[in-house]
């Protein structure tokens, strides 16, 4: 009898220690709750940031999260979070460097104990997990403490604009294109400031920027177009196959601006590889884009045979999963790319489709005061971005449309920005609010928003938009910031763009003469990538910032400002583009 027992307990046991293995980590939301429930509980906080898209995110999910071991010490000492880093952007931008997958340990106070960047092993990470409980002191990192003081000026003292100059031209691989480092990808302020080196003459920057657009068309997928997100081993030639929304726009937007700065007709053709990419497999009914596909189709395991397959090859096996979310943020990305895209290319069809998705958001997504949720419903925010994603958007709409509609939305979203994100002294917070965790000023955030705010200024004539301009720039001039990276192009782009004035092509006719909309289009074609382009009808009133008068004529005419100088009219879209290329040198 007691031998049955005996047997009948062990047996229960058994069942109760394989339920929970089976139960593995009970995973929780983001939430200040959690916080409250690891200072209740004298618990650690363990935040893995994932993406849904991530090889390597799989893989430690199924390898390093059911170890037992791991499982074990989180049961016993941490409250586990697992956060989609696309769902949220103040997270994914406060944590980018260390993912993907990111995982932060915190105090039960919110203060950041450990972080690592991407996949470790379940042995090493339970040793991590343990040195943890035995001695929890915060780990100092360079990005562990944010600057007390902000910079006076917006632009860019000459030893740091010279010290940045130096890494851009230092940090690029000159025998294969991209940065001189293990992954190979396009960064894009990189490529776009050679670019606007390039316009001005400067042979090694054109170098520059046509190496790495060139060496990334290794990257676009050969059966379905689309761009692979980057390469490993220090080339052009071992892909990652996930494809990221964000990827796909801006390369397309920066595709569209080399081919137009460098005249290489491969670049337009590597847009339309994007554009037709996204179009089959990222856009929903509705017109508006998903997130991302998948880079593994199955979880955790490498790809490269599918890949390597033909269309029909690999829909016979199956089709990567893709995000289908509706962010504002991802749309807001996609109008700048189409957008770009259309002014190179002059495809009716890009332009409707870049239409549709911005009427879709706005209807969908949009919030009081011009500014935008993330998704359907936000269990935080607003964030920062999807606000200024769109904002870039619709002013990209109205450059390459002339229609105000546009810059309207456009002020709108700039003015909910400055009610909403701007911080306390210089620049512009990720989130409305922090939660646990104090706001955050990010750098390349706060690159696009004085970029937007400038030339938004340089439309409408608003000077308070070139204040706010300043007050993002005063915030990336400081040293401790600008020099934080091994390059950091965008800040020279911005400081250049402050400084000086875009490129100024305006059209006087009438919205329905053909004469006018064929300048129209062709001021699309001008390759300055810092440029400003109106139409002027006169039944719409007066130009939105009317600091340059322009005659009445009996037929349609262009006009180019640049150097503080306009010229004669001209009637054809050659002249148009001859001499908005010489006044801009």
């Amino acid at each position: 009898m007691h031998t049955l027992v005996r047997a009948l307990f062990c047996a229960f046991l058994f069942i109760v220690s394989t339920l929970c293995a089976a139960q593995g980590i009970v995973w929780h939301p983001w939430s200040d709750a959690v916080f409250e429930q690891a200072k209740k509980e004298n618990r650690f906080l363990l935040l893995d940031l994932e993406a849904v898209w991530c090889h390597w995110c799989h893989v430690m999910d199924e390898q390093t999260y059911h170890d037992d071991a791991v499982m074990k010490l989180i049961r016993d000492h941490y409250i586990a979070v697992r956060v989609d880093q696309d769902a949220r952007p103040d997270l994914s931008r406060r944590y980018e460097d260390y993912g993907w997958p990111a995982t932060i340990v915190f105090a039960p106070d919110g203060a950041e104990i450990v972080k690592r960047s991407g996949f470790v092993a379940p042995q090493r990470f339970a040793s991590l997990l343990a040195a943890i409980v035995k001695d929890p002191t915060p780990v100092k990192y360079r990005d562990s403490e944010a600057p007390k003081a902000f910079s006076a000026s917006p632009l860019l003292s000459e030893d740091v604009r010279r010290t940045l100059k130096k890494s851009f031209t230092e940090s690029h691989d000159f025998k294969l294109g991209g940065m001189l480092q293990q992954q190979k990808f396009m960064d894009r302020d990189n490529v776009e400031y050679a670019l606007m080196l390039a316009r001005n003459g400067d042979r090694q920057a054109r170098k520059i920027a046509a190496q790495t657009l060139t060496g990334s068309l290794a990257l676009i997928d050969p059966a379905w177009g689309g761009l692979y997100q980057y390469s490993t081993g220090g080339d052009w030639k071992h892909p990652h196959y996930e494809k990221i929304l964000f990827v796909q726009a801006d390369h397309m937007r920066l595709y569209s601006l080399a081919a137009l700065a460098l005249g290489d007709r491969r670049y337009l053709d590597a847009a339309k590889k994007i554009y037709d990419y996204t179009g089959e497999f990222l856009l929903s009914p509705e017109g508006a884009y998903y997130v991302s596909q998948d880079a593994d189709i199955v979880k955790g395991r490498h790809s490269e045979d599918y890949f390597a397959l033909s269309d029909t090859a690999r829909r016979s096996r199956g089709m990567p999963a893709v995000d289908k979310h509706l962010y504002a943020r991802e749309n807001g990305w996609m109008l700048q790319g189409l957008a770009a895209y259309y002014a190179a290319g002059g495809e009716a069809g890009v332009l409707r489709r870049a239409i549709t998705a911005a009427r879709w958001t706005l209807q969908n997504r949009a919030l009081p005061g011009g500014g935008f949720r993330h998704d359907h419903t936000d269990a935080a925010g607003p964030y920062l971005e999807d606000t200024l994603a769109m904002g870039r958007g619709f002013l990209a709409l109205y450059q390459v449309t002339g229609e105000r509609e546009w810059l309207r939305h456009a002020e709108n979203a700039e003015g909910f920005i400055q009610a909403r994100f701007a911080g306390t002294s210089a620049g512009y917070n990720t989130a409305a609010k922090g939660g646990t965790l104090d706001p955050l000023l990010q750098t390349d955030e706060n690159i696009m928003m004085a970029r937007f705010a400038n030339l938004l200024a340089r439309y409408t004539g608003n000077d308070a938009y070139r204040k706010h301009a300043d007050y993002a720039m005063r915030f990336l001039v400081t040293k401790q910031v600008a020099l934080k990276r091994r390059s950091e192009a965008g800040i020279l782009i911005a400081d250049a763009e402050l400084a000086g004035s875009p490129a100024h092509l305006t059209i006087v006719g009438a919205k329905t003469d053909p004469a006018a909309q064929a300048l129209f289009a062709s001021a699309q074609g001008h390759p300055e990538g810092y440029k400003r382009v109106e139409w002027w009808d006169r039944t719409e009133g007066p130009m939105p910032n009317p600091d340059v008068q322009y005659p009445e004529l009996p037929r349609a005419a262009a006009y180019v400002c640049a150097q503080n100088r306009c010229s004669l009219p001209v009637f054809t879209g050659d002249e148009l583009l001859a001499l908005a290329q010489r006044l801009s040198k």
